[in-house]
């Protein structure tokens, strides 16, 4: 006859497995294979990861404002640059504070070809002009004027007005009237008669009588040549080609 008790009470006797799921309390033996690595990610490699995504990511914004930079500076220095009026030597064509384009790819290109930038009779260009300060030390200053004489003109100034002889018109002719900026030019002061030599140019204001050019310096070398004028911008009201 069948004793429960007996059962129990001998430890030799097998037990048969609990059926269904066991106490939440009860320990659960591990059935993963013996070779299981819990799926954690690696602490150490992730930070440098992430070290060196954010030392890319300073190289590469370094590296877009350092061009940018540079950019800039050939665009300037070789392109094109921005210039604001100061003074009336250029009234009524420019006004004091107009905001100026000045083309400076011609000059750009005479350097690298080694030949001299010759502009337009007429073409209004910046150049640099040095001479000497109130005190005696070489002052440079960049001003802006009209060609008036190209190379190989004699250019006079008599009775108010510009007369220019050259092979083309050996009787001469007067540029103010002969070209299209003359319409408003006041008379023209002074007392000068100079042949140019074949780099030279020569400039004028076109406020005649408040002007400092040729006249008072001199004819100017086509090497102070920065640029020529192709656009004011500023006041929107009188934005202009040139």
């Amino acid at each position: 006859m069948y004793d429960s008790n007996t059962k129990r009470n001998n430890p030799s006797t097998p037990v048969a497995p609990p059926v269904g799921n066991p106490l939440p309390n009860m320990p659960v033996a591990d059935k993963r294979p013996n070779n299981y690595v819990a799926s954690q990610p690696p602490i150490n490699k992730v930070m440098v990861s992430r070290d060196r995504s954010v030392w890319r990511d300073f190289v590469s914004t370094v590296g877009i404002l350092l061009t940018a930079f540079i950019f800039a500076m050939l665009m300037i220095g070789f392109v094109f640059r921005t210039y604001q009026v100061d003074g009336p030597s250029m009234q009524n064509t420019l006004m004091n504070a107009d905001k100026l384009i000045i083309w400076k790819v011609p000059r750009t290109w005479a350097s690298i070809t080694h030949h001299p930038y010759i502009p337009n009779r007429g073409d209004i260009i910046v150049f640099t002009e040095s001479g000497l300060g109130a005190y005696g030390q070489t002052d440079s200053k960049q001003l802006i004027k009209r060609v008036i004489g190209l190379p190989g003109d004699r250019v006079v100034v008599s009775n108010n007005v510009y007369t220019i002889y050259n092979a083309q018109h050996p009787a001469g002719f007067d540029p103010d009237k002969a070209l299209p900026y003359g319409k408003d030019i006041p008379p023209t002061s002074g007392n000068v008669d100079v042949t140019l030599g074949p780099t030279q140019l020569f400039v004028s204001g076109d406020n005649r009588p408040d002007s400092l050019d040729s006249r008072a310096f001199g004819p100017i070398d086509a090497s102070q040549i920065v640029g020529k004028l192709v656009l004011r911008v500023y006041p929107p009201s009188k934005t202009e080609v040139f």
